[in-house]
């Protein structure tokens, strides 16, 4: 069984180049999480086992911010036998909609893709927590934020710790400062 990081160099979705990241940053690496999760037993493989790291935190449900923990968030649901939802952009941040609810006692597993500086997480968090929910656990397939995370007041679990560069756009090293950024993840 390959490694996820062995899986994200085979399926071409760790990529190299002059990258703006979501959070603002700059990088010379990025995971490209849709071209892993494209191959559906690559997806199947990966989310299972991290779905086998979240079996003791007792999640009575799983939410995702979309669109990059869509397909994470529904495998890891699926593995444990627990519902899915997921929070979606409006107007620039993360809402419910879709007539998703959650009730106050409700335990929840954040499950995101890839995590840098944890925005989306944060995001996610803020609106179960709003509503009465319990937040037991966060999940990603990747940590990239190199022990940089804000303190989420809950676990975080993930399969593929990195600490990969990132710079702030008015500090970048000679060589992406000549380059143009590009942007493959969701805005």
């Amino acid at each position: 069984m390959a490694t996820p990081l062995e899986l994200f160099r085979q399926t071409g979705a760790l990529l190299e180049g002059h990258f703006l990241l979501r959070s603002g940053l700059h990088s010379r690496q990025f995971f490209q999480c849709a071209l892993l999760l494209q191959n559906t037993p690559v997806a199947v493989e990966v989310c299972a086992q991290l779905a086998a790291k979240m079996t003791g935190f007792g999640a009575t449900r799983v939410i995702s911010p979309a669109i990059g923990g869509l397909i994470v968030g529904h495998e890891v649901a699926r593995n444990l036998g627990l519902p899915h939802i997921f929070a979606e952009k409006e107007e620039g941040r993360l809402v419910l909609r879709r007539g998703f609810e959650i009730h106050p006692g409700d335990r929840f597993l954040v499950v995101e893709d890839v995590v840098t500086r944890g925005g989306r997480v944060q995001e996610t968090l803020d609106i179960v927590r709003s509503r009465g929910g319990e937040v037991v656990a966060i999940a990603s397939i990747v940590d990239r934020s190199g022990g940089q995370l804000p303190d989420f007041r809950a676990p975080f679990v993930s399969l593929v710790e990195l600490n990969v560069e990132a710079f702030e756009p008015d500090n970048l090293p000679p060589d992406l400062a000549g380059t143009a950024a590009i942007k493959p993840g969701s805005k």
